[in-house]
């Protein structure tokens, strides 16, 4: 029996739980089918994903059908949790993406398509709620092929739209419609249909199979998951139309998912490509240097799990025992697959504990939660006892508190949030650092520094001989800049640059193995001293649907928000908008547009870039720690550190 391993995406609200629900029922998996506003969902098995009625983790349910076994992972929708998404991108044999019929393609469900595709993930499209009053299936499928122009197969036909007696039936692929399709990029159907020939149906679903796989063609659903209407046909096309991704001798496989448990503590979700794990293995696993036993295996069916003693290529579980095991890290040997960030932390704030709080206590309970959900950064400063969070929305804040509350008994209130700014080298320069004194040490460092274009990264490059500078050295100096670099002249990050290693010097005798982990940061910020650094602001993409008289306010808010938007479109009443604005001055957007519109607007929001801040916008943040510019402090309190 094949095992496929399928993603259910969407934007928040598309209605997704509520078909995972569905679908594991019509397989036979459930009794019943839960319900998101009873908080009866098998799939959001925490107790704030019923209180709330929305997912913040991912989660696995496992149906059967004839032929093969499916493991669901759905995935949350709201795009404060999207880094959850991110990491369950990598373990899928295919995805279905959920469109609300009557809401159309929204921000979030842009991205996810997109990196779908940068994937190359298989993707099947389900056109949801087609009862609900205001659905227009046929007017999505036009934005689908506008948007996006894929290759559409319609598999099956619907009545009653926007009606709750709305009906969904099954098409064949025999249809001429469809067989015509499916032969224009298959050559061997295309020339035994032209020929006349009778094609079985098995003929035509493998071939639309091979098609899927490749990223040919989309099938393509539609029904209503709360009436459990078009479950069936798209159970149907998951079995025939979807293939498991090619397996490995060789034992591989992806950590996706970190939970914790009360029993068990730290929870690894890993899928498997190749080769078989069983309990009591030594795990081979990238961030582990310790050799570390597997005490459990575990396979989980939404909050509940059975106990395996072995799983193999295309099975999900959980390895118990594991504590260093981090979100992406490899088990065995797996072929490098990029990955596509769906988000990034754009907000800041400080943990602000109770007057009894313990630190200790805080702090690791916040670094199990940061664990489960990559979309959360902790750092905590001991010289002043302060604990920062970076994260993406004020979603995420309110579960985080929630769960510090409910699981550790930790009451959690936060600072006004910031923006995390960036920083870039405005122009190309070099710095130098000679850290000769006092004996004995000896690291001279001298690099050369340039901008690269918005999404770059950070490069490194040495011209530097190894009897120049030994290569262990200038391994050194790689390791270091990336720490050092987190930092800059406005003590933001510094992004999309170049750094050259183009000279300098260690000595045989006096230079120690720590001294260019020293003089990096001092050369480093010698450099960016020379070439000056530019602030850079977080930009979002707006998408507005709002009533028709909220226009001229809404227009009059981009101006105001330093926005940049394309041509509005008035459609039946309704106003529709895009826009890129600078996070900083929409951070209470949403609020200000509810109350404009009475509630009735609809506001999407993703991440866009970072882009240069115009004159007199954005701040320098506080320095954390000795400034490397500071050299004489710097090497005092790196010396007394190293020295005890």
């Amino acid at each position: 029996m094949e095992k496929l391993n399928i993603g259910l995406l969407a934007h928040v609200d598309a209605g997704k739980t509520t078909l995972t629900e569905q679908l594991c029922f019509q397989a036979g998996a459930l009794r019943k089918a839960g319900s998101v506003d009873e908080g009866t969902a098998q799939s959001d098995f925490l107790s704030v994903e019923r209180q709330r009625g929305i997912s913040v983790r991912a989660s696995t349910l496992i149906l059967e059908t004839k032929s093969a076994e499916i493991h669901l992972i759905d995935t949350p929708g709201h795009v404060d949790f999207a880094a959850e998404v991110e990491r369950a991108l990598s373990v899928l044999d295919a995805a279905v993406l959920i469109i609300s019929s009557a809401e159309g393609i929204q921000a979030q469900t842009e991205l996810l398509y997109e990196a779908l595709c940068a994937q190359q993930i298989p993707v099947l499209f389900f056109l949801n709620k087609l009862d609900r009053v205001g659905s227009d299936a046929k007017g999505v499928i036009e934005e689908i092929a506008r948007k996006w122009n894929p290759r559409l197969l319609p598999l099956c036909r619907w009545e009653g739209e926007g009606e709750r007696g709305c009906t969904v039936s099954p098409r064949s692929p025999l249809e001429e419609q469809l067989l015509e399709t499916l032969a224009l990029a298959d050559d061997h159907l295309l020339e035994s249909y032209l020929s006349g020939e009778k094609l079985p149906e098995e003929r035509l679903w493998e071939s639309l199979r091979r098609q899927t796989a490749q990223g040919i063609l989309h099938p393509l659903l539609a029904g209503s998951a709360m009436l459990g209407e078009g479950i069936r046909e798209l159970l149907a096309c998951l079995e025939k139309a979807v293939s498991p991704r090619a397996r490995q001798q060789a034992l591989g496989g992806v950590v996706y998912q970190i939970t914790h448990d009360r029993t068990a503590g730290k929870v690894a979700h890993v899928r498997l490509f190749g080769g078989q794990l069983r309990t009591r293995d030594i795990l081979p696993c990238s961030s582990n240097r310790q050799e570390q036993k597997i005490t459990q295996l575990r396979r989980y069916h939404g909050g509940r799990f059975q106990d395996v003693q072995q799983i193999g290529p295309g099975d999900v579980a959980g390895l118990c025992g594991i504590d260093g095991i981090r979100v992406g890290d490899i088990i065995g040997e797996l072929p490098a697959r990029q990955g596509v960030p769906l988000s990034a932390p754009l907000l800041k704030t400080q943990v602000l504990p109770g007057p009894k709080a313990d630190m200790h206590e805080l702090i690791c309970a916040l670094t199990e939660l940061s664990e489960e959900d990559p979309g959360l950064r902790i750092d905590y400063l001991p010289g002043e006892e302060e604990l920062d969070l970076s994260f993406t929305g004020p979603v995420q804040l309110e579960i985080l508190s929630a769960l510090a509350a409910e699981r550790y008994g930790l009451p959690l209130s936060f600072s006004p949030p910031g923006v995390i700014y960036k920083e870039t080298p405005s122009r190309a320069g070099n710095g130098r650092e000679a850290y000769t004194m006092p004996k004995p040490c000896w690291a001279i460092i001298e690099l050369a520094i340039e901008p690269l274009p918005r999404g770059s990264g950070f490069q490194f490059f040495s011209t530097v001989p190894n009897d120049q500078i030994f290569y262990r050295y200038q391994n050194h100096i790689r390791e270091e800049l990336p720490r050092a670099l987190q930092q800059g002249l406005f003590n933001w990050e510094v992004i999309d640059l170049k750094v050259t290693l183009c000279g300098g010097s260690h000595h045989t005798v006096h230079t120690h193995p720590l001294d260019f982990f020293l003089a990096t940061p001092m050369a480093l910020m010698d450099a960016l001293k020379n070439t000056g650094t530019t602030l850079l602001e977080p930009v979002q993409q707006l998408r507005i649907a709002a009533p028709e008289h909220c226009a001229g306010r809404i227009l009059g808010d981009m101006v105001e928000m330093r926005g940049e938007y394309d041509s509005p479109l008035i459609r039946d009443g309704r106003f529709f908008l895009d826009a890129r604005v600078p996070v900083a001055s929409s951070l209470d957007y949403p609020v200000r547009l509810a109350a404009l519109s009475s509630g009735q607007a609809v506001l999407s929001t993703r991440f866009d870039s970072y882009q240069p801040c115009p004159p007199g916008a954005g701040k320098a943040a506080r320095r954390y720690g000795v400034n490397p510019l500071d050299r004489e402090k710097w090497i005092l309190s790196h010396r007394s550190a190293t020295q005890g």
